[in-house]
């Protein structure tokens, strides 16, 4: 399932984070742990233990070795999480030790509507309630237009850019300049081998969130590759 792929990739290079579904994560972990890449959840629960039968949470995670965890992704709102039980979700990945890859990002419907800005600064703010300024600079966040995914309509590199800024700038009025200049923004939607690399001509885009391109051995090394040349 991972085969070559740690071949494709120079340690040192690149941080290099998989996130496999939950039945593949020991498999990746085993596989990877000599390499340079990393790896990380999905999703993770709220609680580190309890009687939640079918989920898993984050401290689990941390049991297996993992080291980061996707967390708001935009198919786990469409299906009813909030900023609220991300915000929940985040809070108990920092205390099991996981680095959050958060997602956020705006609806077609939001966007057209001119609302871009203001649904990002509603989102964030609930997500990040409550959090130290020391844990915020450590998450990362990835700018996920919805209209962009899995649509091959990827936002483009001027405009993802705009929205990188705009998040280091909510970030900087909230959390203060060392959180601002510490916390990493990462770009995702409909990203590829021809224009991942597009995206990381200017330093406030730490990096990548990528999705279908990820699921072709392949192609996810031409990205990796492209990107650091």
């Amino acid at each position: 399932m991972f085969g070559g792929l740690e071949q494709g990739i120079k340690r040192g290079k690149a941080e290099v984070v998989v996130c496999p579904p939950f039945v593949y994560l020991q498999e990746a972990i085993v596989q990877f742990k000599s390499s340079a890449i990393k790896v990380g959840g999905q999703d993770c629960f709220w609680e580190q233990e309890g009687a939640f039968t079918g989920q898993v949470s984050a401290k689990m995670l941390k049991s297996l070795g993992a080291g980061f965890v996707i967390l708001g992704h935009s198919e786990k709102v469409a299906l009813g999480e909030t900023p609220e039980i991300t915000n929940q979700k985040i809070k108990a990945s920092l205390e099991a030790g996981l680095r959050p890859i958060i997602c956020l990002g705006e609806t077609e419907l939001e966007r057209k509507a001119g609302r871009t800005f203001q649904v990002l600064e509603q989102k964030l703010q609930a997500i990040l309630k409550g959090l130290r300024k020391s844990d915020i600079a450590k998450l990362l966040i990835a700018y996920e237009p919805v209209w962009a995914i899995g649509t091959g309509n990827n936002c483009s590199a001027d405009d993802a850019l705009t929205m990188a800024l705009f998040i280091k700038k909510l970030v900087l009025s909230w959390a203060g300049q060392q959180a601002s200049q510490q916390i990493k923004i990462l770009y995702g939607g409909s990203v590829d081998s021809r224009n991942a690399s597009n995206y990381l001509q200017h330093p406030v885009l730490a990096g990548l969130l990528v999705g279908g391109a990820s699921l072709n051995i392949k192609e996810f090394t031409r990205l990796v590759k492209n990107a650091i040349e």
